[in-house]
């Protein structure tokens, strides 16, 4: 019941993400498999739809990073998952991944920092980073 209520919508949010529709479906289907085999040791005080957004989401971008496939514009996570299509649960898992990357970036030495920040959200290439540094 479960696999077939969410099934075509977790699958249209990795398409979002590896942009081929079969690749998103077994993105999907692997995830639910893990689902099944972690049955016993997930916390159900959660919604399931959440730690399978979670697990799609971190399948997608383990993919676009093995295969190489991405560019800034398939990253752009604003484009990729309009806050008009969330539902609440999405929401908290899309403010939690947000508050881990702020983290993640605050935690990048100062110097490494400003460019990453640069590149990613200014949208500068690296050239013009080293002559504006």
């Amino acid at each position: 019941m479960l696999f077939r209520s969410h099934f075509k919508g977790l699958t249209h949010f990795a398409q979002r993400y590896v942009k081929d529709f079969e690749t998103a479906k077994e993105i999907v289907q692997d995830s639910f498999i893990t689902l099944w085999e972690k049955r016993d040791s997930i916390d159900l005080s959660k919604p399931v739809k959440s730690y399978l957004t979670t697990t799609i989401y971190n399948r997608s971008l383990n993919y676009l990073r093995d295969n190489k496939k991405f560019n800034k514009d398939i990253l752009n996570f604003e484009n990729l998952y309009p806050l008009s299509e969330q539902t609440p649960s999405d929401k908290l898992v899309v403010a939690e991944i947000d508050q881990k990357i702020k983290k993640a970036i605050e935690e990048l030495p100062e110097k490494c920092r400003e460019i990453f920040v640069m590149n990613r959200f200014d949208n500068l290439k690296y050239k013009e980073i080293a002559e504006k540094l």
